[in-house]
């Protein structure tokens, strides 16, 4: 079920993205944590109140009490979420369908390798890509929080909560890798690995702003992700991310037994 020659070659060749996103994480989140002061937020809320339904569109809200939810409303309502996602897309298309289309498949199946064995490790790199992109994040903001900030940040809200976090990127890693043992055209693999969460994230920022569009949040999986709730130890927050994790699963499943299955033409 698992090979480690291909498992190798899978994160060398996911090495690079890993990097890039790594560094764009961390830029994004070491200037964010560092403007966690009182004369800031209250520019920060002004924009808030300026601008209500653009800040509110990508989770951004005002009022943030502590250090962990000032990090809540302008890291996980948007940077978080999207960088992550799109290594997601990427990875997905390029471990399964990217081979496909390109015919290289046929050098991978012709070794005394089977089917299901090719799609689990192509799975693991996938999963490997975004366990580490989700640790690095929290290892990140918790030298940038406690360098800036000795004390302040609770070390076991933020393991919670990026644990959550972990569980709504494996869900859509799923959605991903689903796409590309299903599609064998990148084309379709993308449309569908891409488009799917790129409109669930559409529909969450109109759920954001309020108003007659807040029963769009009945639409999208990124409504169980509750960052306030996981935070806070809420038990339907919790229910949420467990619903995601086991989602990711059954479409983890779904996308090894269809690529065992489906006519490769080759």
């Amino acid at each position: 079920m698992f090979s480690w020659t291909l498992y190798q070659r899978g994160m060398k060749g996911s090495l690079r993205m890993l990097l890039i996103f790594a560094m764009v994480i961390s830029l994004y989140v070491s200037v964010i944590i560092s403007m966690y002061d009182p004369q800031l937020m209250a520019t920060l809320d002004g924009f808030a109140e300026a601008m209500p339904e653009l800040m509110a569109a990508v989770g951004m809200k005002s009022g943030a009490t502590s250090l962990l939810g000032f990090m809540i409303s302008y890291l996980y309502g948007f940077i978080l979420l999207i960088f992550p996602m799109v290594f997601s897309i990427l990875c997905g298309n390029s471990l399964i369908a990217k081979y496909v289309d390109r015919g290289s498949m046929v050098t991978l199946l012709a070794a005394p390798v089977k089917r299901c064995t090719v799609a689990f490790t192509q799975l693991l790199v996938l999963i490997s890509g975004i366990l580490l992109l989700v640790l690095y994040s929290t290892v990140l903001e918790g030298i940038c929080a406690q360098r800036a900030f000795p004390g302040e940040l609770n070390g076991k809200e933020l393991l919670m909560l990026n644990g959550g976090l972990l569980c709504l990127h494996l869900f859509i890693g799923g959605i991903c890798f689903l796409a590309s043992c299903v599609c064998s055209d990148t084309k379709y693999s993308i449309g569908f690995g891409a488009g799917i969460p790129a409109l669930m994230y559409v529909l969450q920022m109109l759920a954001n702003v309020g108003g007659n569009a807040d029963k769009v949040k009945y639409l999208t999986f990124f409504t169980l992700f509750n960052p306030e709730g996981i935070a806070a130890k809420q038990g339907d927050a919790v229910c949420g991310v467990t619903v995601l994790f086991i989602g990711a699963v059954i479409l983890y499943m779904l996308g090894i037994i269809v690529f065992s299955r489906k006519d490769l033409s080759i």
